[in-house]
């Protein structure tokens, strides 16, 4: 199996003078009761889908407004025909009585231009069918525009994607490489889930071969991934799979993690690589492992797949944060990590079929004012710098290998009052005011906008670990204090933010999904799930991998680290990339939504 070495450096930082997220939301915001009177469209169309299971689904609005501007507030309104029960809602606040159900944007994001769109969705249970709404209104007028609401139904962990009007010639290059495409199932990971569902039996084990169809990423870790190895397929053998993969002209997309840089992963020990910049690390980088992986995904033979390639996980947001350590300053220091960055956007982008998708942390880490500008800062000068400047990346991919939930239900609002507290400054937050993916991928694609990047760019989440469900999941949150509410609400269950290895209690997320709202182009499973993100003790080996404490389930972290926190990794734990049963165990008992 490839070596994802997942390992992070998950830095938490207490910061000054936070700005308010008042011109933050996912399209039209998220969940914030408006109070204020909402006014009338005269005209709306609305598009209507949904990934469903044996016992619930998960629905994804649309909403257009085609007629005169709301500016004091919106509300989507539409009636059951079944016992469809609505659970949770995202991006709005989604209530329900009876059989009608109402979804109100926030105060702070209330308006809708002509012409405008706003995504939200929602969780529910049902029985029976699951027929789709007839009508729905926008501001209590009926929106006659709406497309004819459609259903993909989810029976298991592959996502179905419809297309009207005819593909584009195999080997152009689209603006969303995973519309109209399956994904590439590895099958050596699917491989390893067949075999732990065989080996665990029962009704966990039937809940795990349902997986075993759905898209990873392949992690290129080192050199010698390219060409593969006795215990693992290289990168051509897994380009003939996925055009094997392909069927009634419905293209492929496989996903490669670049991960090779010189001092990779400068702050962290479990998933250290092989090059070093002070061995000529950045020379090598070029023409031992992105030269051989460029000429082969040129291969005109490859053309008809769409490749994405996700760049260098940790790299830049590490030069934000952590250069205080001796290899990210040499990172910083020698140029080898935007060098580097930048050779692998030309070579790449160089390929029509390749899409690149540069890696940009995630909400815990990079969430802080003093963290987040700078860093849209920095990436945007690599970019900038490239041959094609901005138009060498396609988008950018956060939560890779991660835990961070992509939406918190029941933690909306930062600057929500609790006990004289807003809620950012609870424990857990560290007054970080996103807590959440969805949150955070909005303020960077606006920001990189504003940057001067194009509107087209698309964002990426990893969601193959941040499912958080089982028994333990919250229903709301209460409490006369910040950590009190915020304990009680948040569906991540990690001690703290900045733990990263192996994290107990953590369950599959949403499953591969395309365009989920506006300016996301995908939710991805770019970590395979079952790999490990390093061993619990130490073990010699030949990868280059070093022993990280933060995979001990015995060891306090850092104050700056995890808050002194133990680091709630499983006990254990092989090298990282190495299968893990226990854990994949764990995610499929967890998963959120349930495997069905």
């Amino acid at each position: 199996m490839p070596a994802s070495a997942s390992s992070r450096s998950r830095r938490t930082r207490l910061i000054s003078g936070l700005s308010a997220l008042a011109a933050l939301g996912l399209t039209a915001g998220f969940l914030v009761a408006t109070g204020n009177e909402a006014s009338a469209a005269t005209a709306c169309k609305v598009d209507y889908s949904v990934n469903q299971w044996s016992t619930g689904f998960t629905g994804t609005v649309t909403v257009t407004n085609l007629g005169d501007a709301i500016a004091n507030g919106w509300t989507v309104g539409w009636d059951f025909t079944g016992n469809q029960q609505v659970q949770q809602g995202w991006s709005a606040t989604v209530t329900q009585s009876g059989q009608h159900v109402t979804a109100t944007g926030p105060d702070w994001a209330k308006s809708l231009a002509t012409g405008a769109t706003a995504t939200f969705g929602f969780n529910a249970s049902y029985s029976g069918t699951n027929a789709a709404p007839a009508a729905f209104t926008l501001n209590g007028t009926t929106c006659t525009g709406s497309a004819p609401p459609t259903t993909t139904t989810t029976t298991t962990t592959t996502t179905t994607t419809t297309t009207t009007g005819n593909p584009p010639p195999p080997g152009s290059h689209v603006d969303n490489p995973y519309a109209g495409a399956k994904g590439y199932v590895n099958p050596d990971w699917s491989s390893e889930v067949t075999t732990a569902a065989a080996t665990t039996g029962g009704a966990l084990g039937s809940q795990m071969s349902k997986v075993a169809n759905t898209s990873t990423g392949v992690w290129l870790d080192r050199i010698a991934a390219i060409a593969g190895t006795d215990t693992q397929r290289g990168l051509r053998a897994h380009l003939d799979a996925a055009l094997a993969q392909a069927t009634g002209g419905t293209p492929v997309v496989a996903q490669f993690v670049i991960y090779d840089l010189p001092n990779r992963d400068c702050a962290a020990l479990a998933s250290n690589g092989e090059l070093q910049v002070s061995q000529d690390g950045l020379s090598k980088y070029k023409s031992q492992y992105i030269d051989p992986i460029a000429a082969i995904m040129a291969d005109p033979k490859y053309a008809s797949l769409r490749i994405v390639a996700i760049i260098e996980p940790d790299s830049l947001p590490n030069l934000i944060t952590n250069t205080s350590m001796a290899k990210c300053a040499e990172a910083q220091s020698s140029g080898a990590y935007v060098q580097g960055v930048q050779y692998a956007l030309n070579k790449l982008h160089a390929i029509s079929n390749v899409y690149n998708y540069l890696d940009i942390a995630h909400s815990a880490w990079l969430g802080w004012d003093s963290n987040l500008q700078p860093a849209v800062n920095l990436i945007t000068s690599t970019i900038k710098g490239t041959t094609a400047g901005v138009n060498s990346v396609d988008g950018f991919i956060s939560d890779t290998a991660n835990y961070t939930p992509v939406a918190e239900p029941y933690l909306t609002d930062p600057n929500l009052t609790i006990g004289g507290q807003p809620l950012r400054s609870a424990t857990i937050y560290q007054w970080n005011p996103y807590f959440d993916e969805s949150h955070y991928d909005t303020a960077m694609y606006n920001a990189f906008v504003a940057a001067g990047l194009p509107s087209s760019i698309g964002m990426l989440i990893d969601t193959s670990r941040d499912g958080w469900g089982g028994s333990a999941r919250p229903t709301g949150a209460s409490g006369s204090t910040v950590d009190a509410y915020a304990d009680s609400g948040r569906i991540d269950r990690r001690l703290a933010r900045g733990n990263w290895c192996n994290q107990s209690g953590a369950g599959l997320g949403q499953r591969p999904t395309v365009s989920p709202s506006p300016h996301f182009d995908a939710y991805v499973w770019i970590k395979p799930p079952g790999e490990s993100d390093g061993s619990s003790t130490s073990i010699p080996n030949n990868e280059g991998k070093g022993f990280d404490q933060m995979c001990d389930p015995t060891y306090h972290g850092s104050q700056q680290a995890n808050g002194g926190n133990l680091t709630g990794a499983l006990p254990n734990a092989p090298l990282s990339g190495h299968w893990f049963q226990d854990q994949f165990a764990q995610l499929v008992a967890n998963a959120y939504p349930p495997v069905q």
